[in-house]
């Protein structure tokens, strides 16, 4: 399968368990109060078995071919950490998790799961947006002196603002589909009308500007 047809692929996925979900008549509000015309929840993905199947293969191949000197999967909390548990089972590669924080208690963990110095790992994360969550935990591997090769996730937004923050920290992306993708496969699945798409990659080029909004 080529990365055009698991784009198409995972798309056609993700709409049809209503993983990513668009709703341009009646935006979600975002807890930033940004108006947003997506909804997206990739943790769905783990409830719809046959879908489950083809992101967890995708991301396996994916890795096999983007980092094929990856000694170890890292998943994202939370969101990361089944997709990574399940893809290193299928790769044969050891997995943990980053913790959002420090634990208050016992050895105080961070990083679980057994990570070497100099190790090389990939992060596995559910969802791109601005990129702040994912280059949190790329940080704490390389403070754990691990050689991060770089991020495998389900879906990226494209958003300028988390395309420069991964370029400044040089780190790399690559993901099994986008937003791009997803608006055109909705369009011609009549989850939404062929005229939205515009509107919806203007929200994705800036979305803390409602223009989008007017038809």
């Amino acid at each position: 399968m080529t990365r055009q047809e698991i784009n198409e692929l995972i798309a056609r996925d993700l709409l049809k368990i209503k993983a990513v979900f668009f709703r341009p008549e009646e935006p979600f509000t975002w807890a930033s109060g940004i108006k947003s015309p997506v909804y997206c929840d990739n943790r769905l993905t783990l409830t719809a078995p046959e879908v489950r199947d083809d992101v967890e293969n995708s991301l396996a191949k994916i890795i096999g071919e983007e980092y094929p000197e990856v000694e170890v999967l890292m998943g994202t909390s939370t969101a990361g950490i089944a997709h990574a548990a399940i893809t290193a089972h299928l790769m044969k590669l050891p997995m943990g998790y980053v913790r959002s924080g420090a634990k208050d208690h016992g050895r105080q963990n961070q990083i679980e799961g057994k990570l070497e110095p100099s190790q090389k790992v990939v992060v596995v994360e559910d969802l791109i947006s601005t990129g702040g969550s994912v280059l949190e935990v790329v940080d704490v591997l390389r403070q754990a002196g691990a050689e991060v090769l770089g991020v495998a996730s389900i879906f990226t937004y494209g958003m300028q603002k988390g395309i420069d923050r991964l370029a400044a920290a040089k780190v790399k992306n690559v993901s099994l589909t986008n937003f791009d993708v997803i608006a055109e496969e909705a369009a011609k699945q009549g989850y939404i009308r062929p005229e939205d798409v515009s509107r919806l990659l203007k929200f994705r080029d800036n979305p803390s500007d409602e223009s989008w909004r007017v038809l």
